[in-house]
């Protein structure tokens, strides 16, 4: 075995990640969770830690990729899932993207298979990829405006139907007397949104 599957094999090691990295130029910080490693890298080098796990340490099989909202000027994480096929290493590569203007050079050039979920991404987050080839929209109409995997994405439809995740008396349509009227999370306020009338199509 390789001096590279070596390191994959014994981990979490995180030693041998950082020194992997180092050799290429690539200043990541490397942490462990609960047997779970993470690589995390600023935007710039991006690619170039994707390359170093997938020639360096034999991460050669791309899993997904996705992102989360760290809401306000947190701005958002992506995440790419790598996996040696042979040792079943495993581990996460990590960055942050500011919250104004979101973009990372796409993955693609690296791992193929990455071109599905940056579309995802870019439709649901609205982070951009530049290098990629076709960030068509994927899973919404081309009529849909917003992105709603966002945190500030106002969800409608917890104003025109009962909000399911109601947990007050009364708020679940049983019966029982109200205590207390919650606002749905993720709605600005009361007036805001069509009106019902009272009525409910499920």
């Amino acid at each position: 075995m390789s001096d590279a599957g070596s390191a994959a094999a014994r981990w979490p090691d995180l030693e041998a990640i950082t020194a992997a990295a180092r050799l290429v130029g690539v200043d990541a910080e490397v942490s462990e969770s609960f047997g779970d490693v993470t690589v995390t890298v600023s935007p710039d080098q991006w690619v170039a830690c994707l390359t170093m796990l997938r020639d360096g340490l034999a991460l050669t099989f791309f899993d997904w990729l996705s992102a989360v909202d760290e809401g306000d000027a947190a701005g958002f994480s992506v995440f790419c899932h790598l996996y040696d096929p042979q040792s079943h290493a495993h581990l996460l590569a990590r960055t942050t993207l500011h919250a104004d203007d979101p973009s990372l050079a796409t993955a693609t050039g690296i791992f193929r298979g990455a071109a599905w979920h940056e579309r995802e991404t870019h439709e649901m987050f609205g982070i951009d990829f530049p290098g990629h080839a076709h960030l068509a929209p994927l899973l919404l109409s081309d009529e849909f405006v917003g992105h709603p995997l966002r945190k500030d994405f106002v969800l409608a439809a917890r104003v025109s139907k009962p909000w399911p995740g109601a947990k007050e008396p009364g708020e679940s349509g049983d019966g029982a007397p109200s205590r207390r009227r919650t606002q749905p999370p993720r709605v600005p306020d009361p007036s805001w949104g069509p009106r019902t009338s009272g009525r409910t199509d499920d």
